[in-house]
């Protein structure tokens, strides 16, 4: 599976911006679908994610703003990120998974990223 994120750019806080994640691969329906985020200086954090059944998991910290979704029949899986906050600020990643939602080493691929900043 490759994939591809797209969707990030400036924003001043409060607004909103959508992210896309483009998938190769006639076996996109059968993974766990994941977003992550990596401000500078810290660790990559779980954001979001979506299993092949569409059950969602998000983090408490973007939980109520963010909201994951996926079109199988496009191979792409969404977040739309509303109430943006400077805090979101980060390359935020799309990945696949057939192990845990929440921890990225448990991701089998990993798009290339898209830098969202959200100014104050």
């Amino acid at each position: 599976v490759q994939l591809q994120a797209s969707g990030g750019g400036l924003v001043q806080a409060g607004g909103s911006l959508r992210l896309s994640c483009a998938a190769s691969g006639r076996t996109f329906s059968s993974y766990d679908m994941g977003w992550f985020r990596q401000a500078p200086g810290k660790e990559r954090e779980f954001a979001a994610a979506i299993t092949w059944r569409r059950i969602t998991l998000y983090a408490d910290s973007v939980k109520g703003r963010f909201t994951i979704s996926r079109d199988n029949a496009k191979n792409t899986v969404y977040l739309q990120m509303n109430s943006l906050k400077p805090e979101d600020t980060a390359v935020y990643y799309c990945a696949a998974t057939r192990g845990g939602l929440t921890i990225p080493t448990e991701y089998d691929y990993w798009g290339q990223g898209t830098l969202v900043t959200v100014s104050s």
